[in-house]
């Protein structure tokens, strides 16, 4: 199975990962996670405890401790504990 999954190949890989947290879209569930690799369309991370029942069609990846940072991602695939993910753009015509 190959690696490069993206379609996007301008990707920055870490030399360290990068420490991040995974939050539902609802707010009921919380992951930590490191980032692997990031391009402008998406990221590959590595899931700290267990995925299942999560809800992981739509999550938030927060960047910062409190939140401000973030984007809101779609699960593309899942390899064990690694997991790739799409950056989703938000909704024309809403303001932020």
């Amino acid at each position: 199975m190959s690696d490069e999954r993206r379609q996007d190949k301008q990707r920055f890989r870490f030399s360290q990962p990068v420490a991040a947290w995974m939050m539902g879209i609802d707010g009921t569930w919380r992951r930590s996670c490191s980032i692997e690799d990031v391009s402008d369309t998406g990221a590959k991370l590595t899931v700290e405890g267990a995925l299942e029942g999560l809800h992981l069609k739509e999550f938030f990846l927060l960047l910062s401790s409190t939140g401000l940072a973030y984007r809101r991602c779609e699960l593309v695939w899942v390899h064990g504990v690694q997991i790739g993910v799409s950056f989703l753009k938000p909704a024309k015509g809403k303001k932020r």
